[in-house]
């Protein structure tokens, strides 16, 4: 397998289980970068390609509902050793799949870590249950029984997966700019450190998406710039974020999980009825959706330092998430409905005519002021450098792509999360897709502008209190 910065010769095949959006969107970059043949590649997802992209592309489809009855039959014989399975699916357990591919010796990759169809919205489950931090906990499970064996690469897309290293990167950044002289870290409790040292109490994945298309959201219709089915299934979650060693008031509906790492808590609340005051250079103050997301949990916890058995530093970690206008008002109808999905779902990308997706962590804390660090990519641009994306399919693809090179170059990691790999071969891949990444400080707190019409319970004294960030 030849290595450079951006180009393989992958030798294996590629099974892409799944091919809405972002499957669509990845495949031009595969056959660009890794030196894939459509001829190597099979897709299996639940129905025949109505996009026509599969047969442009000269790719084999294969049309077959995966459940946990025929997960093993269905996929098994498509993968040998040296494959690759790429999961872009929703309601297929990612679980299920790590364990074939660990038998079947091939490398995994997804973008979110999936249950079988029924867990999100069964309501004999407990919100703790249906959570993320449930479905890490299970997947760290596996990872602690067997410590080695083909790459699996859980979470690895936009948000999950790229921030992680535009974290890193920042973090660096920051600490050039405060002249510390640090050296890269190359374990968590190294940029855990690192993060103390900057007096990073809050890191926000933050984004604002500007894209609109030419034809507007219709009554009974749920429209976004990515799948729809993703986005309600992770805003009809309890709302989750990792706590802050610094945080002083608990609020009245969070809980704690009561196993496992204890780096997270849930608010007993949807993210889609849950906003926190956030910002980003080009929109500036706003509101963004706390839709819980597994970067929330995993930065938190791979960020922890703990001293004699107790913690003596964590950031609060969480997703503030702006969609593009229509998703808006899609959440506000789905709100309005009491959280049942409408009938009828889009996603925009050749509509598009404007826009800009603004994707970035927002570092809070230190004394130079809140820094974010991320990519701004328009609509313009992602049309110009990949077909068949928009700029929030093309962010997705860059991130996805970059755990693949990761993955390509160690084979045998075992099982393992964004935070654990290595930042810089992933944002070498990702970069020529992320249009401007830029980093921008800012003399920005969650109290600016507050208004005094109305009383609020406020922390004056400590404005990077989650009591301070969240919408009431």
């Amino acid at each position: 397998m030849r290595q450079d910065a951006l180009h393989f010769s992958f030798t294996g095949k590629l099974v892409v289980l799944g091919f809405g959006s972002i499957g669509q969107a990845i495949l031009p970059l595969v056959f660009r970068h890794l030196g894939v043949k459509p001829a190597s590649v099979t897709i299996v997802k639940t129905c025949a390609d109505r996009s026509g992209i599969a047969q442009a592309l000269g790719v084999e489809v294969i049309a077959n509902a995966i459940h946990e009855s025929n997960c093993a039959r269905v996929l098994a014989p498509l993968l040998a050793e040296g494959d690759f399975l790429l999961n872009l699916s929703v309601d297929v357990s990612s679980l299920a799949l790590i364990e074939l591919c660990r038998q079947r010796r091939v490398l995994y990759l997804d973008t979110c870590n999936e249950p079988w169809r029924g867990r999100y919205d069964n309501p004999a489950l407990s919100p703790s249950q249906r959570s993320n931090y449930a479905l890490r906990e299970e997947v760290l499970a596996l990872q602690r029984r067997v410590r080695s064996g083909p790459t699996a690469i859980i979470t690895q897309g936009a948000n999950p997966g790229l921030v992680s290293s535009l974290l890193k990167q920042a973090l660096l950044n920051m600490a050039d700019d405060a002249q510390l002289n640090a050296r890269v870290p190359d374990r968590s409790e190294e940029w855990a450190e690192l993060a103390r040292r900057l007096s990073i109490k809050v890191i926000h994945v933050a984004e604002r998406d500007t894209q609109m298309g030419s034809q507007r959201k219709s009554r009974d219709e749920f429209v976004n710039t990515w799948s729809t089915g993703a986005f309600i299934d992770e805003g009809l979650q309890p709302a989750e974020l990792g706590w802050g060693s610094h945080e002083k008031h608990w609020p009245g509906d969070a809980s704690r999980h009561g196993s496992g790492c204890d780096a997270a808590v849930y608010l007993n609340r949807p993210g889609f009825d849950t906003r926190v005051r956030s910002w980003t250079p080009l929109e500036g103050a706003h509101h963004g959706f706390l839709v819980t997301h597994a970067e929330s949990i995993s930065i938190a916890d791979h960020l922890t330092l703990r001293e004699n058995g107790a913690i003596a530093y964590r950031p609060t970690v969480l997703y503030a998430y702006h969609p593009c206008d229509d998703a808006v008002l899609s959440v506000h109808e789905i709100a309005g409905k009491n959280w049942k999905a409408q009938h009828h779902r889009r996603i925009l990308r050749g509509e598009i005519t404007s826009g800009v997706d603004e994707l970035g962590v927002l570092l809070m804390g230190n004394a130079k002021g809140a820094y974010w660090h991320g990519s701004r990519l328009s609509i313009e641009q992602a049309r110009a450098l990949a077909p068949y994306n928009n700029a929030t399919s093309l962010q997705v693809a860059a991130g996805i792509l970059g755990g693949m090179v990761w993955a390509m170059r160690h084979p045998a990691a075992g099982l393992v999360e964004p935070d654990d790999i290595d930042h810089e071969t992933v944002l070498t891949v990702a970069k020529p897709y992320l249009g401007e990444v830029v980093g921008v400080y800012e003399n920005w707190t969650p109290l600016q502008g507050r208004t005094s019409l109305f009383g609020e319970a406020l922390d004056q004294e400590d404005p990077w209190q989650f009591l301070n960030f969240r919408v009431n």
